[in-house]
C-alpha cells in the first residue's frame, strides 16, 4: 500500500510506484470519483484526442480521400477465392 501526506495548502505527493503505474508526469491531469462504495478513486484523466496531434508519423506522399474512397469501393466490391 502506498501513502501519501497532505501539506498545509491541500497537496498531496502522489507516491512513485502509485505515478509510474498510473503513467503520471508533471502536468498530467488526474480525475477524483466518488465510486458505489463511497470510496474515493484517482485516475489519469484520458485527455483529448488534439493531444496527440503528430504523434503518429507517415513517410509516405498523402492519399487523397477521392483515392481512400476507391480503395474502399473496390475492397467492397472485389471477391475473395
Amino acid at each position: 500500500m502506498s501513502v501519501g501526506t497532505m501539506t498545509s495548502k491541500g497537496q498531496i505527493t502522489v507516491p512513485k510506484d502509485v505515478r509510474e503505474a498510473l503513467g503520471l508526469a508533471a502536468g498530467t491531469r488526474v480525475s477524483f470519483t466518488r465510486n458505489a462504495a463511497g470510496e474515493i478513486v484517482l485516475t489519469r484523466d484520458g485527455g483529448s484526442v488534439m493531444d496527440l496531434a503528430g504523434s503518429l508519423r507517415h513517410d509516405s506522399p498523402a492519399v487523397s480521400l477521392q483515392d481512400m474512397n476507391d480503395a474502399i469501393t473496390a475492397g467492397a466490391t472485389s471477391t475473395s477465392s
